[in-house]
This record gives C-alpha cells, structure tokens and sequence, in this order.
C-alpha cells in the first residue's frame, strides 16, 4: 500500500467524482462558480495557484459576513414595547420596533436553548427564537426563579471599569516592573558568572597546553605564574553584580508543587479560532482534562480591547483553564500575565514561543523567542515570579529550522527560570504542520528536564497513537491535542476507555446541535449571534470532514495526515459530514441556523485543515 493514503473498502469506493470532494477550497474567486447542495449557484474558492506561490498560513482576502449596525435594535426597546424611552438624543439604532421585527424574518425554531436553561434570554424580541419567550404582547418573559447571578456560567472577559482603568493607563503594574528589574539583575549576574567560568576555564587549558610544551622541553615554565593561574580569578572577581542569586535546588533539582498538576494528564491545545468556548465544552464533556484558552496577544489585552479579552472566557465546566500569552517584549507580557493574574479566574498562563504565523515571528514574537533567549528569560523569570499559586508554563516548537533543533537546549534552560511545565510540538516553524512530528526528539527533550513536566504533542488521532507516542516517550508526563481533537474531538474518549469509538451520523449531528447551542449561547441568540456561530461552525467543519469512520477504513486507525479515497459513507448524513465541498458544509449549518443571508459564502481562515 501507497504511504500517505487511508485506504477505504471496496463497496464504500466511488469511482466518479461526486460532492465528496477531496479537500476544501483554500482561496474566494468571483470568476468561479460552485455549484450549492440545493441547486442553486454561488462564489466558491475553486482556483487553487501554483504550489510555488501558494501562500501557507491563513487565507487571505477570505470573504467575511459583516453585519449593517444601523439594523440594529436601541437596548430599549430589547425586552419589547412599554419599556423606558432611549434617553439619547442622537441613538443611531433602530426605533420602529414593528419595522425591525418585520425586517427580522421567521423564528429559527420553537425553542430558545439560552431561555431554557437559564430562564432569561438577554437578547429578548432581537432573539431569532423570541417566540418561546415573548408573551401575546412581545413583551421578553423572565422565569421567576432566575437569578442572573446563580445561572453565570461563563467568567472572565473584560469589565467597564476594568477597561477604563487600562485605557486611562491608571492600573498599578509597579509590580511587573518590579519583577523584570529583579530578573534583569540575575541575569546579568549568571551572565558575569559565566563569563568569569570562561575565563578560568580558559586559563585551565592553557595550563595544560604549557604542562604538556614543558614536558617535551621546549620552554621553562615561569612556576609562579603557572600557581597563580591554578587557583583562579582573584576573590573580588568572584562577586556576582547585582541582586543575589539562590543557589538552592527549590525549583530546580527539588521536588515542586503547583497549583495544577500536569502530570498524566489529557490537555486540549489553545487552537487559534478554532479552539472557542463552546468547542472547549464539547472537548470536556468528551474526556479532556486541561483546556486553554486560545492565543491572545500581550498589547491588545493592556489596551482593554473587548475583542482580545473575549479570548480569555472560561466556562464553568472547564475546571483546570489557562490562558495563552503571545508577545515579543517582556515588561508587556509581564504586564498583561499580572493583570490576568488579579482579575481573572484563571488557572495558569502559558507563553506561546511556537507560534509560526508570519507576522507574529516578524515582530520578534512566537516562535521567534526561540532565539532570542535573553528575553526569553526574563518574561519567564518574571512571570514565573507573580504567584506561587499560578503557574507559567511554556509552549515551543522543536526549533525555527527543520534541520537546526534547539528544544533540547531551551527545556533545561525554562526549568531553571522557573515555568512549572513545558509543552513541546514535535516540528519545527519551518515544517508547520507537515511531515510527522519527531516524537523521539521530543523524549529526548524531556529527558534533560529534571523535575518539571514535559507534555507532548503533535499527531495524534486514536489510541493506538497515543499508546505508540507515550511508548517512544516515556519521560514526557502528559500529550496535548490540538489537531487531532478537531477531527476526532471524542478521541479523549478513546483514551480514556483504551478502545476505539465509532459514532453514528446521527450521533455526530446531535453534537453539531450542541455546539450551536452552546455558541448561542456564547455569542448570542440575535442575528449576529446566529451568523457567528454558523462561521466558527464551518471553521470547525472545515477540520471534521476528515474523520473517517472506522467501519469504513480497509486498515484503520486513520493516520492524521493520510488522505482517503474518495467514498460515500453507509447513509447520507454520514457522505455529507465526509464532504470536502464548503458548499456542504454550509448546508450542514443551514439544518442547525437556519438559511444563511443572500450572498453568504465561507472559505476556510487556516489552511492547516487540508492534508
């Protein structure tokens, strides 16, 4: 068998193309057409360019739906007709409640999954399910036993007052400035001390070469000399500049204790608009035991913007959380780590240094810091330092080059600066997301780390992966899933059970349908609620069309980047969920959200989800 292929059984084959096509369209083209499920015609990102030109990353220039905010319904008149006037003169939303509710179209459904399970839904007449809620009136009904303050479910994000304070640059960060001078100070003092190790080390070798000259008799050796270089660099050579450095093995060689234990353990990968709150909750009620928040950025959260603090949203449910820092100058990720620290609820925080985005690593972020040390270790003395209850932890690559690893080198280094664990994907930022990650690199990298935990990741899609990994690996204390977990998200599951699990279509459109409840519930029942969650619906798609069924596979399990023959599945549900055609997929979300806007067409943002 050809490697690379998932070979399917001969009676699911198709022998002519159908829709099951073998991979999503990577770029929007006016010029092309597609064909949609239902007939009727639409734009499609058909025309792929040339290998050589293709760019990798993200797709560029990608269609995206904007809503108009002058359709928007004034806050008050949300909860229907006979509330208080809007009291601004110059209000720019819309006032004629009967002209917006005409203009909103039909319910989506009978029911409101919000009012259902907490007895008030915020968006009131605006809800594209108002009649579960509405009275005879079109007043917006409250269940008499809600309180909103029982029904929280989501934390985090960012407060008015909160933001005002950061935009006003009137939040007190004395204190991560006071870290970095103290990490700057030990640092210069590790870097005098080794110098002066250089040096003696120098003059040690240099005793040698004169020993061995003296002894074939070439040279008479001036003794005194030769005493004074023996025994080192004078006493007041020997102090270190600065703040004083612990010798003592806390942290280092001794046991450590944190706050969160990340030893076997299962951790969901921080996964950039992929990796939202309501996938997170499937993720848990799935078998993950660690999640993370995805990627946000240092500068963006110190500007309060709304936007980049929405990312550090945690539910309920999600009992061990993090979240994940990016940045390229330590006093502002030390910065942002402090505020998250004291204002949100948080379990830990992660540094991305494996980030391979283009812009990101131009600024000297991500996967970047892999090379610039000396900051590194300062944003991980610092931002170790916050608490002892938060623990910093690490993310990396195996290095920026294929050919050039320096994982090896940094994990020993993290250690000693303080992050209480480490998370290593087993590829470098050259090879992004192709060629297999190097699993016994990774074992290599975890046998250097003394006492601090080394999580794995990188290529795993069923038990049986996991099993051969944690074999290859047996120093690395706990696997990460990223990609994986987008294709397969039961696969926690699978692990914790030690057997495979094949749902039915039906299984799986039952957890499509609580995805979308769950993302109404995250972002809103109203129009832009809806359009939302069928975006990141079809973001996801984009990564579940790939799960092959195993009583489909001729050999399984499926490998994470082999590509299937193409084959129809043993019902319709289940060819439709196998398509790679974005048309499908749009048809999937307009069985959950109902028909989606005139004009509406979705191209994947990440082009990691082809093979």
């Amino acid at each position: 068998m050809e490697p690379g292929i998932c070979y399917i059984k001969p009676e699911y084959l198709l022998t002519e193309v159908s829709g099951n096509s073998e991979a999503a369209p990577a770029e929007s083209s006016e010029s092309n057409k597609r064909k949609r499920a239902d007939g009727e015609t639409e734009d499609s990102g058909g025309k792929r360019d040339s290998k050589k030109d293709r760019k990798r990353g993200q797709n560029k220039n990608r269609p995206v739906f904007k809503e108009d905010r002058y359709s928007h319904l004034c806050h008050s008149l949300i909860d229907g007709p006979g509330g208080a006037p809007c009291a601004l003169a110059n209000c720019r939303y819309v006032h004629d409640l009967d002209a917006f509710l005409a203009a909103k179209g039909e319910d989506l459904g009978s029911e409101c999954y919000v009012y259902a399970t907490k007895g008030y839904c915020g968006r009131g007449v605006t809800c594209r399910f108002s009649k579960a809620h509405t009275d005879d009136r079109g007043v917006n009904i409250k269940k008499e036993n809600c309180d909103a303050k029982t029904t929280q479910t989501t934390f985090n994000g960012i407060t008015p007052d909160l933001q005002v304070r950061l935009r006003k640059h009137e939040y007190n960060l004395d204190r991560s400035k006071l870290l970095i001078a103290v990490a700057e100070k030990i640092r210069d003092a590790r870097k005098e001390r080794e110098l002066q190790e250089k040096k003696l080390e120098v003059q040690e070798k240099n005793l040698e070469l004169q020993k061995k000259i003296n002894q074939q008799g070439d040279i008479t050796i001036d003794h005194e000399a030769e005493a004074k270089a023996a025994e080192g660099p004078a006493k007041e050579d020997e102090k270190t500049i600065g703040s004083a450095v612990d010798d003592s093995p806390v942290g280092r060689d001794a046991d450590r204790k944190t706050a969160v234990d990340f030893r076997e353990k299962l951790v969901l990968s921080p996964l950039t608009t992929v990796g939202n709150l309501p996938f997170r909750r499937i993720c848990k009620e799935l078998g993950a035991d660690i999640t993370c928040g995805e990627m946000a950025c240092a500068v963006p959260l110190l500007k309060g913007l709304g936007q980049e603090w929405a990312l550090t949203k945690r539910h309920e449910s999600e009992d061990i959380f993090g979240v994940q820092l990016c940045g390229n100058n330590p006093n502002v990720i030390t910065q942002a780590a402090q505020v998250l620290q004291e204002t949100a609820k948080v379990d830990y925080i992660d540094l991305n240094i494996g980030c391979p985005i283009d812009l990101i690593y131009q600024q000297g972020g991500g996967s970047a810091l892999m090379r610039r040390t000396n900051i590194l270790e300062l944003v991980v003395r610092s931002c170790a330092s916050l608490s002892e209850q938060l623990p910093f932890t690490v993310k990396m690559r195996t290095g920026i080059y294929a050919d050039k690893s320096v994982a090896h080198e940094l994990v020993p280094l993290v250690e000693e600066w303080g992050a209480s664990a480490v998370t290593l994907h087993g590829r470098s930022r050259e090879q992004r997301y192709t060629k297999h990650a190097n699993w016994e690199y990774i074992e290599q990298c975890a046998a250097t780390a003394k006492q601090m935990p080394v999580i794995g990741n990188g290529d795993i899609l069923s038990f049986e992966d996991y099993m051969e990994r944690r074999a290859l690996a047996p120093h690395v204390s706990s696997v990460m899933i990223g990609r994986g977990a987008l294709i397969k998200p039961w696969i926690f599951q699978e692990i914790k059970e030690k057997k495979a699990w094949s749902p039915t279509s039906t299984q799986r459109f039952e957890m499509l349908r609580r995805y979308c409840n769950y993302g109404l519930e995250h972002w809103g029942s109203d129009t832009k609620g809806v359009e939302s969650t069928r975006r990141f619906l079809l973001e996801w798609q984009s990564f579940l069309y790939r799960y092959i069924p195993e009583e489909l596979q001729l050999s399984p399990p499926q490998k994470i980047n082999a590509r299937p023959q193409k084959y129809r599945g043993r019902d319709e549900m289940e060819t439709l969920m196998s398509s790679g055609n974005a048309a499908d997929w749009v048809k999937l979300s307009e069985m959950l959200l109902g028909r989606v806007p005139e004009g509406f067409s979705f191209v994947p943002k990440h082009k990691a989800n082809a093979f």
